[in-house]
């Protein structure tokens, strides 16, 4: 339904765009929050995602080309820069999926027995064979990758985040007790709260990959209007969506109870069991895996062949640019598989399944953020270096609106990067110097290979020329 012979569709834009932003698996984060997570998603909004929808739209209507934000990116500042913005947001994916497939897992585990979801072998065998089938299905190209997505979008997202939805509405109509206030003091943020800081990451985090539908401009009819189109309304379905379903699992169940992995399934669960429903369980399980798997479809190509244009203009070994009959880049596939089946291996060693969850969630939103830096900077540089290049959708207010716009964005993105430094309390992650250590190493570690391959490359050059 959503892909045409000759392309993606709005509407199979706008399904691969929320079903890669918009996740179920962050309501038990958000919802921590309590009330304040009203305000805050607004703030997040105003902050982060309008700015990042605004300024995907320009670009991606400007420079509509396959390779996204690499493209773009390239285009402000050369090649090197270019393949370190699609490198930030291809490995910030790598160390996304275990979280997204924990959630997969606990879910099948809450099913089957609750202890599950926090045993941490069963996990990671669920995470690793998931990954693999989703893998196997991008190999088979875009339009049935598109296709799954279309299905698993509607089926395992939003029809999932209606009935949680409603089921809060009915909750609270029916003058059940609540877990939350209304009030004007309740719902104000409370700053002094360290533990608000926290899930202020998850709401970022809530919001990033507005502009990941933007690598398959050569898949898309008419792309200078399809994107913006898409991405508009793409944010009113991701914000209704995030706030209300959050507010749903708030409504229910204390904050101290909220399970990460496992805490959609306990809110269905506290549901259900007030209107002797709960043989509906099942049906609502097996939905939310869909969901799951959809969001790592998603994921799993786009940002993978954004890379592979940026393999293919020299950044990468050779080996990087194979592609497969359907072409898909099968090397990459394949390799980022393998990246993620030891990666997931962190579910086995750490003290708890909520600090290994919390750890890698920070460590995405790090390397995210400075995709995001990159990206609103690229925009400004676009607009100076190249003003009369035509773009279906331009930011109004010139420079200085396009500039104004994007420092909002900026604003967003250096405090949550700053913010996701701070460790959760409770989580049994360690120390807090331990729990920065770890960040900052891995962060030093996961930037490293674009450098390591311009400085290989550079060598490898000076030797030609000197044999020559």
């Amino acid at each position: 339904m959503g892909v045409k012979k000759n392309g993606l569709t709005v509407f199979s834009l706008t399904m691969i765009t929320v079903g890669s932003v918009d996740s179920i698996r962050n309501l038990p984060a958000t919802a921590m929050l309590g009330s304040q997570l009203i305000a805050f998603f607004i703030l997040g909004a105003l902050f982060f995602l309008i700015p990042t929808a605004l300024v995907s739209a320009e670009l991606a209507s400007g420079w509509p080309k396959q390779g996204g934000v690499y493209i773009w990116v390239k285009e402000a500042f050369g090649k090197r820069m270019g393949f370190l913005a699609i490198w930030l947001q291809w490995i910030e994916n790598v160390i996304w999926y275990p979280t997204i497939l924990s959630f997969v897992a606990g879910t099948i585990g809450y099913l089957i027995n609750p202890s599950l979801a926090n045993t941490p072998i069963f996990l990671w065998l669920v995470i690793v064979s998931s990954f693999w089938g989703a893998t196997l299905i991008n190999l088979r190209g875009m339009h049935s990758s598109a296709l799954f997505s279309n299905v698993c979008a509607i089926s395992g997202l939003l029809l999932p985040m209606a009935l949680i939805i409603g089921l809060g509405g009915a909750w609270i109509a029916g003058g059940n007790s609540l877990q939350i206030h209304f009030d004007t003091k309740a719902i104000m943020p409370h700053w002094q709260d360290n533990s608000m800081w926290v899930s202020l990451t998850a709401i970022m985090m809530s919001f990033c990959g507005i502009e990941i539908a933007t690598v398959h401009a050569n898949d898309v009819s008419n792309p200078q209007q399809a994107f913006p189109r898409a991405l508009i309304y793409s944010v009113g379905i991701i914000l209704s969506t995030l706030i209300l379903g959050s507010l749903a699992i708030a409504v229910v169940l204390p904050q101290h109870e909220i399970n990460l992995v496992a805490g959609i399934m306990q809110a269905f669960d506290a549901f259900f069991a007030q209107y002797s429903m709960g043989f509906i369980m099942p049906m609502i399980a097996l939905m939310l895996v869909m969901g799951g798997f959809g969001g790592v479809s998603n994921w799993i190509i786009a940002p993978t062949k954004g890379l592979l244009v940026a393999a293919e203009d020299g950044n990468l070994p050779m080996m990087f640019k194979a592609v497969n009959a359907n072409g898909a880049p099968v090397n990459m596939l394949i390799g980022q598989a393998m990246i993620v089946t030891l990666l997931s291996g962190l579910f086995l060693f750490m003290p708890t399944i909520n600090g290994s969850y919390w750890l890698l969630t920070a460590m995405a939103a790090q390397l995210y953020m400075l995709m995001y830096i990159i990206m609103f900077l690229a925009a400004i540089k676009l607009r100076i270096k190249a003003p009369d290049v035509p773009r279906a959708f331009r930011i109004p207010g010139g420079l200085l609106g396009l500039g104004f716009v994007a420092g909002i964005g900026l604003i967003g993105t250096i405090t949550t990067l700053f913010v996701s430094f701070i460790p959760p309390e409770g989580n049994e992650i360690g120390s807090t110097a331990r729990y920065e250590l770890t960040l900052i190493i891995g962060l030093m570690m996961m930037c490293s290979p674009p450098f390591i391959c311009h400085w290989l490359q550079n060598r490898r050059a000076a030797i030609v020329a000197e044999l020559s």
